[in-house]
């Protein structure tokens, strides 16, 4: 009974990931009797770009650093539920209709995005960018969301539905506590940790924030909403203390010619009024064509023909949690060490920017990828670039980098890790479930989970906690050039934005992946004659169902299946494989 809670575990995973290999086994055998459908499928017309053209920024679902090529497996494969769209090839539409004479302006359809405000303020700034063409922005909504309302109020003109609303209502944090349940259960989190910040054990401890999480909380909150609420009130002409006031009169309730005069929105249209609006811009006729182009459009718009030369620099991205492993899906240690070998070797690559959004996960497999940035730092210049989230483990692989890029609104820093093993002691007991022990050593039946840690034992798991710990703070200090006493003292597991991480010296410049290029450029002397390529090469999903890593797409299945869950669903899973010591953030920061 010792593996008590693996056995009950791996059967809970299993019982999952068999049911998903049955759909891959039964989308393999759809694959092989339609392979001709297959084929004429994915030779449908190419897009062609017509002149007078809107680039219609149609943002509807989560948004996240990169989604696989598309296919039409893809098709198939997801549900009605509205498909990931990629950062880059947002921001890369964006530039696109910019440099492009047959775009004539935006067209911002923010519906039920999901996103975090630093990958909201990459998109902003781009159509900040935009506008600087001379072309025209315009948004519409029937309701828009907080980070749609953000990005729609770069636009020179804001259209709401008569009848719709628009949710401005600042920041919240709304963690879930466990503890209760835990005990309801006879499960005993037995917790190591270092430092008095580092919360992400406390929904397994307590029933609410502790005081020193609470601090922390509230700082990032109300530094990311400076931002935000700065960047409204700039765009709409309205100071920051009436933003504010319009934000406690919470503008969700109330109606349209509130938030007209109120200068929230210029105008309000329903959408047929919206289109004729457009074709006013475009000097078309009332009952003309709209010509658009979705993002998904403008891949397929060719610009200047790009090679890699002996002036490259790769965008190498890194996004989720820190496992050991060797495929694709989040950051496995193994592959992504692989990936920046590669890099390290290739002479045509003169700087790499590594683009991280990661709150961290194993503190080994963390390690890991720190060695290989240091080697590749030995031999060329290295960038980092953080997304919404490069903290604990993300900020551990970051930390070596020279030079550290972050939004104002990233969250980063957390140095800290801990260890959880659960003790089922509780549970057994509950039903009925007794156990007994033979062993030759002393500790032969270390991290039995059916019984509780002696005291010797919990002075070794603190002991270990602490060396993990003392090495995370060096790799900082020394990455940083700050001194470790110093570093001690924005450490503690404190997570800090990006903006509060530059005032302290954990970051260098604030800016998003853009930024992180051009200094990238300078440190490697290339001037303005370079190209980026991004790593690793993206595959469509039929080709990670046809490749030898299908944890991959197993991976993504269970995602896309598992949705808001997933997460929790993945620290089970390292709870089960035994990867008990983390350098993460909690695995659900629930801001809203």
């Amino acid at each position: 009974m010792k593996d008590f809670l693996k056995i009950v575990l791996a059967s809970a995973l299993g019982f999952v990931i068999a049911n998903i290999l049955f759909s891959i086994i039964a989308m393999i055998f759809i694959f092989g009797a339609m392979g001709s459908l297959m084929g004429s499928l994915s030779t449908g017309e190419k897009f062609i770009l017509q002149d007078n053209t809107v680039l219609n920024l149609r943002l509807n679902g989560p948004i996240t650093e990169r989604t696989p090529e598309e296919d039409p497996f893809t098709a198939l494969m997801e549900s009605n539920r509205p498909l990931p769209m990629g950062l880059n090839d947002i921001v890369s539409a964006i530039r696109k209709a910019k440099n492009n004479d047959k775009i004539k302006g935006v067209y911002i359809d923010s519906r039920t995005l999901s996103a975090s405000m630093a990958t909201l303020a990459e998109i902003r700034h781009e159509l900040e960018s935009f506008k600087e063409s001379g072309k025209f922005v315009v948004a519409y909504a029937d309701t828009y969301t907080q980070g749609g309302y953000y990005l729609a109020s770069v636009a020179d003109k804001v259209a709401i539905n008569p009848q719709g609303t628009l949710d401005l209502h600042g920041l919240a944090s709304i963690p879930t506590f466990y503890k209760d349940a835990l005990d309801k259960l006879g499960i005993e989190m037995q917790i190591f940790k270092v430092g008095t910040y580092k919360s992400a054990v406390e929904p397994f401890t307590q029933n609410e924030m502790s005081e020193a999480n609470r601090e922390q909380v509230s700082s990032y909150l109300n530094d990311v909403w400076s931002f935000l609420r700065s960047d409204l009130a700039e765009a709409r002409s309205i100071t920051i203390a009436d933003i504010d006031l319009l934000v406690n009169s919470l503008p969700a309730v109330q109606s349209t010619d509130f938030l007209l005069s109120s200068n929230l929105v210029d105008t309000l249209l329903y959408e047929t009024e919206m289109k004729n609006y457009l074709r006013s811009l475009l000097d078309i006729d009332e009952d003309a064509k709209i010509s658009s182009a979705t993002v998904a459009d403008m891949k397929s718009v060719t610009t200047k023909t790009v090679k890699k030369t002996d002036n490259t620099i790769a965008l190498l991205y890194a996004y989720g949690n820190i496992v050991s492993g060797t495929g694709s899906s989040n950051i496995q240690d193994k592959y992504m060490v692989d990936q920046i070998e590669k890099l390290r070797k290739d002479k045509e690559i003169k700087a790499v920017v590594f683009r991280i959004n990661s709150g961290g996960g194993s503190a080994y497999a963390s390690e890991q990828i720190w060695k290989a940035i240091s080697d590749l730092k030995n031999e060329k210049p290295v960038v980092v670039s953080m997304g919404d989230l490069a903290a604990s483990g993300g900020y551990y692989i970051a930390c070596n980098g020279d030079k550290i890029v972050a939004q104002p609104t990233t969250l980063t820093g957390s140095i800290g890790i801990f260890g959880v093993i659960p003790n089922f002691q509780g549970t057994t007991k509950k039903l009925g479930i007794s156990t007994d022990e033979v062993k030759t050593n002393d500790y032969s039946d270390f991290g039995n989970l059916t019984r509780p840690f002696n005291e010797r034992e919990k002075e070794m798991m603190q002991a270990m906690i602490e060396r993990g710990y003392d090495l995370f703070l060096t790799r900082c200090a020394e990455g940083r050039g700050i001194p470790k006493d110093s570093m001690a003292l924005y450490a503690e597991g404190r997570v800090w934005t990006g903006n509060q991480a530059k005032e302290i010296g954990l970051v260098d410049e604030l800016g998003g992946i853009e930024k992180a290029i051009e200094i990238a450029a300078e440190m490697a002397n290339l001037g303005k004659s370079y190209v980026v390529f991004e790593y690793p090469k993206l595959r469509s999903k039929f080709e990670e169902l046809v490749n030898p890593q299908k944890e991959e797409l197993a991976a993504r299945t269970m995602k896309e299946y598992l949705g808001e869950s997933y997460e929790m669903f993945m620290l089970l899973k390292d709870i089960k494989e035994q990867d008990y010591i983390q350098a993460r953030i909690p695995y659900e920061l629930n801001i809203y």
